[in-house]
């Protein structure tokens, strides 16, 4: 990127609110969050977006959103 590691997490405090790791936390899941809503089985959306298995996936999409996956799949609209 031809930024150095802290102006990288400035721009991205800036531009997000928070870090690169979180940012790069909150894509993965918005990937498996839309391949929930699509009908994937949870286990295989856990394989595809790369966590180690579903309860990984469960306690990152719980951590991140304060809700199960479930009840994010259940709202219809756009993953933002």
């Amino acid at each position: 990127l031809g930024v150095s590691e802290r102006q990288l997490r400035r721009r991205c405090q800036v531009a997000f609110g928070y870090g690169p790791k979180t940012l790069a936390r909150v894509l993965r899941m918005r990937r498996a969050l839309g391949w929930a809503r699509a009908g994937v089985p949870g286990a295989e959306v856990a394989v595809r977006a790369g966590y180690a298995d579903q309860a990984h996936l469960s306690r990152e999409v719980r951590g991140l959103a304060g809700v199960p996956l479930s009840a994010l799949v259940a709202v219809r609209g756009p993953v933002s």
